[in-house]
């Protein structure tokens, strides 16, 4: 081969080989980009897990506690519990989650201060809610005897709600400063706090309900005690550490300017999340009107008691890629807060695929930890198949939820969850429970049939937006807010 032969050809080679470095390069990059993406979530969506579980656990605590006092003592706590999270703790829960998106995109563009006053606006506005929604829980048993319910119960009910009424304001709270420390990517305190909390309750509960004599009434009252005891713990740190320094500078009158603005996006956002608890509570109240009531009651309660205790995992979750995508497009990153979505989802999936082959896997014994009755158990092992698939669908939603609390989409998909669970959800459990006599398991296909709706938006919503936009959005929402503080 002559000279200019070989020269001409290495001339040719020299770009393809540098082409080729080039691609295991970009590889090499986005290999590493996703596993520290990875990486971020781990350390938020584990603590958030922990205290959605151990913040979850005090309520369950105080109504095992009352089992001990006879079975009127529980149906009483129970019914309570259900319409105080109903009338209360969703209603306050949802409007706190509008935090996720002002404080989650104000601390990514760097306007640290104004985290502290999207806070202080969160207080005040949930603490002035709280006052109409005490004099609900005081009437709980007039309410309750007016919707037909047992008078005993309703008043056991009354009874429980009403000393519980404290706990409103203190959770009212709770909810602000959960997602002040969690937006700034801050949770090992929450995890701390929750869980000094819980192991306190449990003597609390102990000593009020059954050496102080106050029996039922005293876990509501040990419920409120706790809540106050997890909020006095972070007000502690977030007022003494230097992680927060930057974030909290002190209660300020800048808080009291444009509480309209937190309240626009929050009044969608309790929609939002109000509209998707309810109509799991309303397939249970449904379960009520089948044939033989007793058996169909019992195995819906323990499978929505079920269902929530492994939604607490997809709410740790979907609190997370709410944190990360809110960050993201605060700091004008689009390309960051579209990695954060493809991870989180592929975590998501994951964590569904366990849940739901273990869950089938302890289908025979699971409801002997709830019950005695061979056919209560026998009902339970058929109806957890659809538990299990209804847990990965709800856990799939979640992290979709929490993307768009991120992005402030709050107002959108209050439509979405209005369609996909009053439109479709609860005609279909209707349609498959007395129409086709599917009993039970009908009511649970419904609520999968709106959650396959609810996904299938969700997932269109996502495929379809320009990030770029999103971020402009984020960074003009930050500007305006900042503005006017």
């Amino acid at each position: 081969m002559e000279i200019g032969e070989r020269s001409g050809l290495e001339s040719t080679l020299i770009p393809v080989k540098e082409l080729e470095d080039e691609e295991l390069s970009q590889k090499g990059c986005c290999r590493r980009d996703f596993l520290e993406e990875a990486k971020k979530q781990f350390w938020l969506a584990g603590p958030l897990i922990t205290v959605s579980m151990l913040q979850y656990c005090l309520q369950v605590i105080s109504i095992m506690f009352v089992g001990h006092l006879g079975e009127l003592a529980l149906s009483g706590a129970s019914m309570a519990s259900s319409f105080a999270s109903v009338t209360g703790f969703n209603v306050l829960l949802g409007m706190g989650s509008a935090l996720e998106t002002l404080c989650g995109q104000a601390y990514g563009a760097e306007q640290y201060h104004m985290l502290g006053i999207h806070s202080q606006r969160a207080m005040l506005t949930l603490l002035a809610l709280s006052i109409p929604l005490a004099i609900i829980w005081f009437y709980t048993s007039t309410i309750l005897m007016f919707l037909g319910q047992d008078h005993e119960i309703s008043a056991g009910a009354g009874t429980f709600n009403r000393s519980m009424i404290p706990a409103l304001f203190a959770y009212s709270l709770l909810q602000c400063l959960n997602r002040f420390l969690q937006t700034q990517n801050n949770v090992f305190p929450m995890m701390v706090s929750s869980g000094i909390t819980a192991c306190l309750h449990i003597l609390v509960c102990w000593v009020l309900v059954f050496k102080s004599g106050l029996g039922s009434k005293g876990a509501a009252l040990a419920i409120t005690v706790s809540y106050w005891i997890n909020v006095l713990l972070l007000a502690f740190y977030i007022n003494s550490s230097p992680a927060c320094k930057k974030t909290w500078t002190g209660f300020s009158k800048e808080a009291l300017h444009d509480v309209l603005s937190f309240v626009k996006l929050a009044v969608p956002s309790a929609i939002m999340i109000c509209l998707e608890y309810w109509s799991f509570e309303m397939v249970v109240l449904l379960s009520g009107l089948l044939p033989n009531p007793k058996l169909e009651t019992s195995v819906l309660s323990i499978s929505l008691n079920t269902c929530w205790m492994v939604y607490m995992i997809s709410v740790g979750l979907g609190g997370a890629i709410s944190t990360r995508v809110s960050n993201e497009l605060g700091a004008g990153r689009p390309e960051g807060a579209q990695l954060a979505l493809c991870v989180m989802i592929i975590m998501a999936l994951s964590e569904g695929l366990v849940v739901g082959i273990v869950t089938v896997l302890l289908r025979q014994v699971w409801g002997k930890l709830y019950s005695n009755e061979e056919e209560v158990i026998k009902y339970v092992a058929n109806i957890l198949p659809l538990l299990a698939l209804s847990d990965f669908l709800d856990g799939f939603q979640c992290v979709l939820s929490g993307a768009a609390r991120g992005c402030g989409w709050q107002t959108l998909c209050a439509c979405i969850n209005l369609g996909a669970y009053y439109v479709v959800a609860i005609p279909c459990a209707l349609l498959f429970a007395f129409v086709f006599h599917i009993g039970g398991m009908g009511l649970w296909m419904g609520i999968i049939c709106g959650l396959l709706v609810q996904i299938v938006a969700l997932v269109t919503i996502n495929a379809c937006t320009n990030w770029d936009q999103e971020a402009a959005k984020a960074i003009n929402r930050v500007g305006k807010s900042g503005s006017i503080g």
